[in-house]
């Protein structure tokens, strides 16, 4: 399925890192639930690009999607310990500033459910005018973190482009999500509106 938004709306994408998503072994399952989210908070937003593991691939991914205009780009997978997991290797090769406290608010946010989280190694970074964020690679950590992503998104691409600051509204209590992409949220996801 490909993007119907207004033409005028924000540029997204989504990058899912698998290997055996790649090579075509089984589907992407986490990839449409980012998708998904962004669609519904009014991005313009493509199915996902899904890439092999590894640093190289991950960085021609982000600067295939960067070069399509993208604005926004959330990575799934690949943020592990495993020796293919090298998603941040890759992403590091792209952005300019580090954005740290993203990636430490979706750890925390994680933990809190499953410890396992603390495993995750993404990042979260800007590259020009976009913002970059890794995500872990299950449907379910993929609909946890989005409403942070989101919740930021508004304020972050606005600071970008030169804009001045505007409310940001971040819920200290986990979203109650569902990893299905047609249920991203269980609570509605405020529509992305630049700063006025």
């Amino acid at each position: 399925m490909t993007d119907t938004t207004p033409h005028d709306a924000v540029r997204a994408a989504v990058l899912t890192v698998s290997d055996r998503s790649a090579a075509g072994e089984r589907p992407d399952d986490a990839g449409p639930v980012a998708v998904a989210a962004l669609r519904a908070s009014g991005f313009a937003c493509d199915d996902a690009l899904v890439v092999a593991d590894g640093a190289d691939s991950v960085a021609a991914g982000l600067r295939r999607l960067l070069a399509g205009g993208a604005r926004l780009v959330v990575t799934s997978g690949g943020t592990g310990i495993a020796p293919r997991d090298q998603t941040p290797e890759g992403t590091m090769r792209v952005i300019d500033r580090t954005l740290p406290g993203i990636a430490e608010e979706l750890r925390r946010q994680s933990a809190a459910v499953a410890p396992g989280a603390l495993l995750s190694r993404g990042v979260a970074g800007v590259s020009g005018t976009a913002l970059i964020v890794n995500l872990p690679g299950s449907p379910k950590a993929v609909a946890e973190g989005m409403p942070l992503v989101l919740s930021l998104a508004r304020h972050a691409l606005d600071q970008l482009t030169g804009g001045d600051h505007c409310p940001v509204q971040v819920s200290s209590r986990p979203a109650q999500v569902s990893s299905r992409p047609a249920q991203v949220f269980s609570r509605p996801v405020p529509p992305f509106r630049p700063c006025p």
